[in-house]
């Protein structure tokens, strides 16, 4: 059974990029595992760290990450895949980032998260064996994606990469940010279109990030929207050769 691992900075990053594309590596037999890496409870948040909370009518006393991990199995699960996997790494605002702006900023020169990272993603790949890794581009400049998309470069891989674009990022009235245009312009773009069943699943796992909903889209229909707007394609940059097993899951962007 060939194996897909999804490595998400975000708890919502791969189902909202590659939900499509992963609920139909699962449906083609694929083992498929979901990673996601900033997803540590931090107790006590104070300062723009507990704003990130309070602004979406959540009180200091919830455990705003044990909630979003929650989210996300039940994300994962409408996808019909096996349970995620969350790593105990600190997001950006528990990490000395303490505005809005500045998660969109270069990367702060005492965030040395990288190393830590490439060890734990090293470990991972040794497991877990990929034929298939996914990842973000880092479209839209959040320095958590910087991060994940340097660590997994420094954690030196053979398995072929789809470089995901960043969702929602990328379907906002401004042009995002890419800090990492350089790294990817080289490689050729391919993409995965789902079918009805595929997109159902999208929605319904997209749909799970309930406490993201509203500062993301305004709420469900706005979500709704969106993945209309997608009509159930998503594109990647590729790096290596995709492996024969995927089908006619992805095409070459003619």
């Amino acid at each position: 059974m060939p194996t897909a691992l999804a490595l998400s900075p975000h708890l919502d990053d791969a189902a909202f990029s590659c939900g499509g594309l992963l609920h139909g590596l699962g449906q083609a037999g694929w083992r498929v595992e979901t990673v996601t890496v900033f997803t540590a409870s931090v107790g006590n948040p104070t300062g723009f760290a507990l704003a990130c909370q309070t602004d979406k009518g959540l009180g200091p006393e919830i455990d705003y990450m044990d909630l979003r991990r929650a989210e996300d199995a039940a994300a994962i699960a409408a996808l019909s895949l096996a349970p995620p996997r969350h790593w105990p790494f600190r997001e950006a605002p528990h990490r000395g980032y303490d505005s809005a702006p500045e998660l969109f900023r270069d990367v702060r020169g005492d965030d040395g998260i990288v190393p830590d990272l490439t060890r734990a993603i090293r470990t991972l790949i040794a497991e877990t064996a990929p034929d298939l890794i996914l990842a973000p581009q880092a479209i839209g400049g959040h320095v958590d994606h910087v991060q994940v998309v340097r660590a997994l470069d420094a954690a030196e891989p053979v398995a072929p990469i789809l470089w995901w674009r960043d969702f929602p990022y990328t379907i906002r009235d401004q042009t995002p940010k890419e800090p990492l245009r350089a790294r990817f312009a080289g490689l050729p773009e391919v993409e995965a279109r789902s079918g009805p069943e595929g997109r159902a699943a999208k929605g319904a796992a997209c749909a799970a990030y309930a406490t993201q909903l509203g500062f993301q889209f305004g709420g469900p229909e706005g979500l709704a929207r969106r993945l209309e707007q997608e009509g159930g394609l998503e594109r990647f940059r590729l790096e290596g050769d995709l492996p024969a097993t995927l089908g006619r899951l992805v095409a070459d962007v003619v």
